[in-house]
């Protein structure tokens, strides 16, 4: 049976009572530019509105985040590690303005199962642009309020769901550089027994730096991808 969509209606962007080791996320989230996220700006118009949900919550061995890994079988993004997401539907409402948040929830609830209601959005990222899928990107920020039991709901779609500490997305040892199809050089995580790479790589990078939580890593070294 078809599980009845939740209602996200009211979602909105809400601060009150999140914990202290997110504040240096906060603070980053107000004051990071388009630019010091990505070199991939959207387009003055086009691209196809979407949303990805990054949800921090606290794990057994501290803060962890939220991740999935697509399915081998899928034209885009095949077999990638990934936040949930993907483009926005009209019931999702204004791309200018709340539609991305319940994108974000929606998508991450057709995913992985999450239950929109523990979900306290407290910030968003400046829109950034993937040129592979003409995708331009909200990154929606949440805390992972009152955790629910997630997995991949679709397997045709969803490969696994599983959450990173932070602390091994930090540790030295689980990052290196890979060379992406298109020739460019970008940052990667070596986590959870996948390769994290691309747009969700490049945005974990971002964040861990801005908010201060980046540790020194060896920059020369490199994986293949594949």
């Amino acid at each position: 049976m078809t599980q009845a969509r939740p209602d996200i209606e009211d979602v909105a962007l809400d601060r009150e009572g999140l914990p202290s080791w997110l504040g240096p996320v906060v603070r980053a989230v107000d004051a990071v530019r388009p630019e010091q996220l990505s070199r991939f700006l959207p387009p003055p118009s086009g691209g196809r509105p979407s949303a990805v949900l990054i949800l921090l919550g606290a794990g057994a061995e501290g803060p962890e985040l939220l991740l999935m890994e697509r399915a081998a079988s899928l034209r885009s993004h095949a077999g990638q590690p990934s936040f949930p997401g993907g483009a926005l539907d009209p019931e999702d409402g204004d791309p200018e303005g709340e539609g991305p948040l319940r994108a974000a929830l929606r998508e991450a609830w057709e995913e992985t199962g999450l239950d929109p209601s523990g979900v306290q959005v407290f910030g968003v990222l400046p829109r950034l642009y993937i040129p592979v899928s003409d995708f331009v990107v909200t990154p929606v920020l949440g805390w992972w309020r009152t955790p629910s039991p997630v997995g991949a709901v679709d397997p045709a779609e969803t490969a696994r769901v599983f959450t990173v500490p932070v602390a091994d997305l930090t540790d030295p040892a689980n990052r290196a550089m890979v060379t992406h199809p298109s020739g460019l050089q970008g940052p990667a995580f070596l986590v959870q027994g996948a390769l994290v790479w691309g747009f969700t790589a490049g945005l974990i990078d971002r964040i861990l730096h801005h908010a201060g939580w980046e540790r020194p890593w060896d920059r020369a070294k490199t994986v293949p991808l594949g």
